[in-house]
């Protein structure tokens, strides 16, 4: 079912004025869906994963533009799903857009920005609107509770649609939209089948690495390492593959919107701040699948602390992406060891945020908090521990304890 995402709200805004609209993501995200649930009988599509379509555009890109001159109405609605497989077409937009700047509303998808940037694309500067489509986040599932970190996105999607969430499910599981209308079997092997169509279609089709089988061997690895600090020495000792490959792989991993860089806070300027960045994968069921783990109760129990650290990194990021530039999220982490698992930038100042599993969060879980507010006074105000607990509770005059779903 077509049910309706937070973006839309945002994606909407600059639907009239005459700006190119380009929707970034990872496969199954529902980039095609929110195509489908945007267009109109009269829309003009592309479908880049068309065999047929792809090839003829990528013989001679004109086709692309001699179709749509040939429409004679006055305002043309162009939908162009997957545009990095033949991204001559953004140099055809660009030619439409200023020969015709309202003429057209251009709305392009993309899984991969990659092939994109390897093949110096145009990537339409100061005409588009770049936009980022992730998995559902809880402001999108049935029986939310009010979020205490970013109120604002709460009113952006009305009615949530998709199915609620038990915690255990997005541990395991994770929240790309069409997992989570699937039976608890049937995510199991569309979360297996994902990586695998991943490293074929992704991978091997879009000659993005040379040996597809050392990059297999790095996302099982790098999988199990998700949330940690980025150690490419050891990466490389582990799995033979030389540091500079790993980093290209990396940026493979994030090109294509499977992972995000989680940069250091505070590190310019702070000789006692380390400044190695962390690699968070987008989604918990991709993370599990990708790492060969059993997705299944046993997990929970040997990771419940990696998983829910995860988890909420997702979240956050998700939901900043959701927000607008001005929110960004990073973590913190000092040479005497004190850490903060993530500090939400907000226009309004800044938020340290930690996460443990604990059902009975307690005041010397929130040690690293408090340094970080003592360390920051000026920026930071309040902190949260984000933990299992069933109610919000106070721990010091600054900071407080809340339930996973209610961040």
């Amino acid at each position: 079912m077509d049910y309706p995402r937070i973006i839309e709200t945002s994606y909407a805004s600059v639907e009239s004025d005459g700006t190119v609209r380009i929707l970034f993501g990872a496969r199954q995200t529902g980039k095609t869906t929110l195509l489908r649930r945007t267009a109109t009988p009269e829309t003009v599509a592309f479908n880049l994963q068309e065999r047929s379509v792809r090839l003829e555009l990528e013989r001679d890109p004109r086709v692309f533009t001699q179709t749509l001159e040939a429409d004679r109405r006055e305002n043309i609605c162009v939908h162009v799903d997957e545009i990095q497989k033949v991204p001559a077409l953004l140099d055809e937009v660009q030619y439409l857009y200023d020969r015709a700047p309202r003429r057209y509303d251009f709305v392009l998808t993309g899984s991969s920005a990659r092939k994109l940037k390897t093949a110096s694309a145009n990537l339409l500067p100061g005409r588009a609107h770049v936009f980022h489509l992730g998995p559902l986040v809880l402001s999108e599932r049935k029986g939310r509770w009010p979020s205490l970190l970013l109120p604002e996105l709460d009113a952006m999607v009305e009615p949530p649609e998709f199915p609620q969430a038990e915690l255990e499910d997005l541990l395991l599981f994770g929240s790309l939209p069409g997992v989570a209308m699937e039976s608890v079997e049937a995510r199991r092997r569309t979360l297996e089948s994902y990586v695998e169509l991943y490293l074929e279609e992704e991978i091997r089709r879009e000659a993005l690495v040379r040996n597809v089988g050392a990059f297999h061997q790095f996302l099982e690895l790098a999988a199990l390492e998700s949330g940690g600090a980025v150690n490419l020495t050891n990466l490389s000792r582990e799995s033979g593959i030389p540091v500079a490959t790993l980093v290209t792989y990396y940026r493979i991993l994030e090109d294509t919107f499977i992972g995000y860089r989680l940069p250091v806070f505070g590190a310019a300027g702070r000789k006692r701040v380390l400044t190695t960045p962390r690699f968070l994968f987008f989604d918990n069921g991709v993370r599990n699948a990708a790492a060969r783990l059993r997705m299944e109760d046993g997990l929970l129990k040997t990771q419940m602390g990696i998983l829910l650290e995860n988890w909420v990194g997702q979240e956050l990021i998700h939901r900043c992406r959701n927000a607008g530039r001005a929110y960004r999220l990073h973590f913190w982490r000092t040479a005497s060891g004190a850490e903060v698992d993530y500090v939400l930038e907000t226009p309004d100042g800044v938020i340290p945020i930690e996460v443990k599993a604990t059902e009975s969060p307690r005041e010397t879980d929130a040690r690293h908090l408090k340094l970080f507010l003592a360390t920051y006074p000026e920026r930071a105000r309040r902190g949260f521990l984000v933990c299992r607990c069933s109610a919000p509770r106070r721990l010091t005059e600054h900071i407080e304890a809340v339930p996973w779903n209610r961040i």
